[in-house]
């Protein structure tokens, strides 16, 4: 029988290097690498602001290989504001929605895909009256929804 091994400590100094390889890996479309990356830094650094809005990120990236919402959105609960907290729950759920969408396009999915963009819109919609100055993310966010709802369902 073998030991298993164990992870390794990342230097308090090696914060900012990994974080802006945690935000290359999700470019490059390695999400699962970029998580792995923002544990670390959440590791010793519990409350980085970056490690943890990347590490939502990286877990929304990750939606279609299976369920990460509740993870993700638990992690969204404890970010420091509350334009945080509305913002990226409505990225959790727009997100869930796609992947949900793109995994079963067919009509009995269809009930629940538009209630998470639904749900996703009204969270931009709060955020968007308690965002930061200059900052128009949930309205860009809005946005992407309505086109996505134009794109994939008939309004008359």
């Amino acid at each position: 029988m073998t030991n298993q091994p164990q992870l390794l400590p990342l230097s308090p100094s090696a914060i900012p290097g990994a974080l802006s390889k945690a935000e290359r890996y999700r470019l490059l479309n390695e999400p699962w690498q970029a998580e792995s990356i923002c544990r670390d830094v959440l590791a010793i650094d519990p409350d980085n602001e970056v490690a943890t809005i990347l590490l939502v990120l990286s877990l929304t990236d990750q939606f279609e290989e299976g369920p990460r919402a509740k993870e993700a959105l638990h992690l969204v609960e404890d970010m420091p504001n509350e334009y945080q907290r509305t913002y990226y729950s409505g990225i959790v759920h727009e997100r869930q929605a796609v992947a949900l969408f793109r995994q079963h396009p067919d009509y009995r999915s269809r009930r629940e895909i538009y209630r998470l963009v639904q749900i996703a819109m009204e969270l931009y919609r709060k955020a968007q009256a308690i965002r930061p100055a200059n900052n128009d993310d949930a309205v860009l966010r809005w946005n992407t929804c309505v086109r996505f709802l134009q794109r994939n369902w008939e309004f008359h």
